[in-house]
């Protein structure tokens, strides 16, 4: 009788024990689906939502930029800020320097441009960027920073018929390539990704491309001419140089000197 007791109390138990050990497996299934669940609808749910690095989708416009427009833009604004920055003169030792890096990455950006094929604007006509800015200020403080080596000579277009070397000034080429770059990042802001890349594509060719590459070839010789310790030419006969009163031999001594003290020479 005893042992009979002692068998069904055991069987009990192992029948209780088998019972719990079902709940606990249906419970974690359930459990486990339910995540799942959750799980697939947390990744719809993040599909749906705009990718924070896509301004276009940030901004409710239906035209997201490709790998190519972003990279075109961070090239531009890039250019863009670093000038500004280098206009306020904080860092004048490094001025040359500085912009001789920018225009060059600035070129290799419009270099890209340029042997892409033709940009089509979605749009037939440009829709309003707003007010230009005029590059008053920025040209201005340039101009302080970099006399007397402001001006330089260029020959306008060296497939062109012959003509004389023409007085330019960076400051005056730089704002002004500030100013055009600035319109298609107006544009990329909006989400106008194609009516940006079209303005960057198009002026790059018809204007700030050759202005860049003119401004490079001057930065460039500044620095060559330090370097390799050649004294600048005299400013020819007739140059812009706004009547400052110093003589060609005043103007070669002082940019040397300058270019001199920023390379630590």
């Amino acid at each position: 009788m005893s042992d009979r007791t002692d068998t069904a109390h055991r069987t009990d138990t192992a029948h209780r024990t088998d019972a719990a050990h079902r709940d606990t497996a249906l419970r974690d299934t359930a459990g486990a689906r339910q995540d799942a669940t959750r799980q697939d609808a947390a990744r719809h749910d993040t599909a749906d939502r705009p990718h924070p690095s896509d301004p276009a989708a940030l901004l409710g416009r239906t035209e997201a930029p490709d790998d190519f427009a972003v990279q075109i833009a961070d090239s531009v604004e890039s250019f863009v800020l670093a000038v500004t920055e280098v206009a306020k003169g904080d860092e004048p030792g490094s001025a040359i320097s500085l912009l001789l890096l920018e225009v060059s990455q600035l070129l290799l950006a419009g270099g890209r441009l340029g042997a892409i094929e033709d940009v089509l604007p979605d749009d037939r006509f440009e829709p309003d960027a707003g007010p230009e800015p005029d590059g008053v200020e920025l040209r201005e403080r340039l101009a302080e920073l970099l006399a007397p080596i402001d001006v330089y000579h260029e020959v306008f277009d060296p497939y062109g018929p012959p003509e004389k070397p023409s007085a330019f000034r960076i400051s005056d080429d730089l704002a002004g390539v500030v100013s055009e770059l600035s319109h298609g990042l107006t544009h990329y802001r909006e989400g106008r990704v194609s009516e940006a890349l079209w303005w960057w594509q198009f002026s790059y060719l018809s204007n700030w491309g050759s202005t860049c590459t003119a401004v490079l070839r001057a930065l460039q010789s500044l620095i060559a001419h330090v370097r390799l310790d050649s004294p600048l030419g005299a400013v020819p006969d007739g140059a812009d140089t706004d009547d400052d009163g110093l003589t060609d031999e005043q103007l070669e001594q002082q940019a040397g000197d300058l270019m001199a003290a920023e390379l630590g020479l």
